[in-house]
């Protein structure tokens, strides 16, 4: 190919969570030799956006048809057309898979590109089991796609098993980071924030959903000693019920939620333990800028993350639903500095050693060249 490169990304939601920091971390570092188009599902939710490194030749279509709607074919013709044009087809959960379904009906008519799709996880609907049309319909979609790439081994016996993916097309593809940014992050800012002397911070960084089930870590947290601050960094519809739960807590003034965050290796260096509460993860990238950041984790066993922290760590990690277990965590380590410390060190390494971007971004670069029939990508 001669020219430069067109691809085209679906999103469920652009606004600036794990996949979407992921997607713009890929972006950044091919450069301003490929040409990107970016839609979301969600229009408003588009906060991901502001991450993309200057120079970099990005678009936002306008007038694109909706990625959500009612099922109907005349709609998914729509669709199709709209993603002519175009060298590669990025789509990312569900939210983009009524485009998936149009490629795989209409695509070969329409000369449609290839296309990768991605899958992280599920939403509230499905945090408590797999819902068989769904399953159906990705099976379906999925049929004429080059790729399904899944970044934990849960989703990729899910991909390999209901979905029903032969497993040349699965790839697992674990995320990372850029791991060195975050080696002695122990300092940064917060918009309207000010860690005052003599006080801990637990932390998280998390897209403000009902599957992140925040007000799970408000009661959890309720039960540390004062001189602990729970920080929620994200976004999200859920704002209300949260606060409204630390209300019911008894512990509002020790509850912030500052909102996102552009820079999550300056923020992150203030917290001194990292928490997750979510009925359902795969690999949160959170989990690994917690660690590379030194940090020590209290999470429930969802997705890989038991898999992905130290040894040391993964001791903590509390049964799936446990609310109580999950208190009871961060009670401990919030009483033992040195515990945090041991786990924190061990994590760090973990996380240099086993999820660094360039790792990652070279398996994707070689799954996104092959695709596009470049020998050098990019």
């Amino acid at each position: 190919m001669n020219r430069q490169p067109h691809i085209l990304h679906l999103h469920s939601t652009f606004s600036a969570g794990g996949k979407e920091r992921r997607a713009v971390a890929l972006i950044n570092r091919f450069g301003a030799g490929i040409s990107h188009s970016i839609v979301s599902a969600m229009p408003e939710a588009m906060g991901a956006r502001d991450l993309i490194a200057p120079g970099i030749s990005v678009h936002y279509p306008f007038g694109f048809p909706a990625l959500a709607g009612r099922f109907g074919v005349r709609r998914l013709q729509v669709l199709a057309r709209a993603m002519r044009g175009f060298d590669l087809i990025l789509t990312y959960n569900w939210g983009a898979m009524d485009a998936v379904m149009a490629h795989a009906l209409f695509g070969p008519g329409a000369g449609l590109a290839p296309l990768i799709h991605h899958e992280d996880g599920f939403n509230a609907d499905e945090a408590g089991g797999l819902k068989w049309q769904r399953n159906w319909y990705r099976r379906v979609g999925l049929a004429r796609a080059r790729a399904l790439v899944v970044p934990s081994h849960q989703l990729e016996a899910i991909a390999l098993g209901p979905w029903v993916q032969p497993p040349g097309r699965v790839h697992r593809i674990e995320n990372g980071i850029d791991t060195a940014r975050y080696v002695g992050a122990r300092a940064g800012k917060l918009p309207g924030m000010t860690k005052r002397p003599g006080t801990r911070w637990l932390g998280t960084l998390a897209g403000l959903r009902g599957v992140k089930n925040l007000p799970r870590l408000v009661r959890a947290f309720a039960a540390m000693s004062p001189e602990w601050h729970l920080v929620i960094l994200g976004e999200g519809p859920e704002r209300a019920a949260i606060m409204d739960q630390a209300i019911a807590s008894g512990c509002e003034a020790r509850v912030h939620l500052p909102g996102h965050v552009a820079d999550p290796a300056a923020a992150i260096g203030l917290f001194d333990l990292f928490a997750l509460s979510s009925d359902s993860e795969q690999a949160p990238l959170s989990v690994i800028e917690a660690m590379a950041a030194g940090l020590a984790v209290a999470s429930p066993a969802v997705g890989d993350v038991a898999q992905m922290v130290a040894p040391e760590n993964a001791a903590l990690i509390t049964p799936a639903g446990d609310e109580a277990a999950l208190a009871a965590t961060l009670v401990t380590l919030a009483g033992d500095a040195d515990l945090r410390a041991r786990i924190g060190a061990a994590n760090r390494a973990r996380a240099a050693g086993q999820f660094d971007e360039a790792v990652m971004a070279a398996r994707y670069a070689a799954l996104y060249g092959h695709a596009l029939g470049m020998a050098e990508f990019p």
